[in-house]
């Protein structure tokens, strides 16, 4: 914050004429301090009411407005934004195979979007930061990004999840605590209070164990297709014909689950820019 300093001008007595004495020099006023205001406080990032019985609320998308829902006219009077989401998956039980030299980091993904400039939403796993904290601190310490909850282990809170183990109902809220944790613990500054579920996979159990964890659960409207994707130009053009304004779009950030979203990426965000898009963090997209 700027703050505003007023200096005092002293101005000299005046000269004496024809011999006669000067008069006496004004006072000069001693000079104050400046009053020093306040930082502003941090905004706190926008949530969702929780639901009946304090369920977890989940937010997917922002809604269209300036018509019936899901009309053309409210889809033309909604303002063209769209949040780009990476989830950096990494399961507790993987430490192994990272040892061995899978990479579950993105480094030039992340390069890339600095360079484009696209504020993004990382949905994190506490294994991954815990596995990359330099990475998970270069993130979490730059304004163009900020960093949610995707769970301590990326263990599912539902059964049949896509073959992922299973988290106890009573361990929910442990395990999205943990994750933030980790978060500190590598210096993750930029955190907001939303959660991913693992393999997005939720029912209303999973819903109502988790309400103690105080966080808006944050889906998805479109399905980018890059996880285990080797070909780049199908899932930008999979995200380019799903992007409505308000969307918000799950990608990966792991190199070995999903190698060509970078590429893709490098075609997405032009032509959003191009077809009058404007990318913001899912916080933003909240807002609205």
């Amino acid at each position: 914050m700027t703050v505003l300093m007023a200096a005092g001008v002293v101005i000299g007595g005046a000269l004496a004429g024809c011999g006669g004495a000067a008069p006496a020099p004004a006072p000069v006023p001693t000079p104050t301090s400046p009053a020093s205001a306040a930082p502003a406080p941090p905004k706190k990032p926008p949530t969702m009411a929780p639901g009946p019985a304090g369920r977890t609320p989940v937010f997917e998308r922002r809604p269209t407005g300036g018509g019936a829902a899901g009309s053309a006219a409210a889809k033309d009077a909604a303002e063209k934004v769209v949040a780009l989401t990476f989830d950096a998956d990494m399961t507790a039980d993987q430490g192994t195979r990272a040892k061995a030299g899978e990479r579950f980091d993105n480094p030039e993904l992340i390069a890339l979007l600095r360079r484009l400039k696209v504020p993004s939403t990382v949905f994190m796993t506490g294994r991954w930061a815990e596995e990359y904290p330099a990475q998970a601190k270069g993130i979490g310490t730059d304004g163009l990004f900020e960093v949610a909850n995707h769970s301590y282990s990326h263990y599912a809170f539902t059964a049949d999840c896509y073959g992922l183990p299973v988290v106890a109902k009573d361990a929910m809220t442990r395990d999205v605590e943990r994750a933030f944790s980790a978060f500190r613990q590598a210096g993750v500054r930029n955190v907001v209070p939303y959660f991913r579920f693992p393999g997005g996979c939720y029912d209303d159990a999973a819903l109502r164990a988790l309400g103690p964890a105080n966080v808006t659960a944050v889906q998805w409207d479109v399905v980018s297709g890059d996880a285990f994707a080797t070909d780049a130009g199908a899932v930008a053009e999979q995200v380019l014909d799903g992007v409505r304004p308000g969307s918000l779009v799950v990608m990966h950030c792991t190199r070995s689950a999903a190698p060509v979203t970078a590429e893709a990426i490098s075609r997405i965000v032009p032509e959003l820019r191009k077809r009058g898009y404007r990318f913001v963090k899912v916080s933003e997209l909240m807002e609205g």
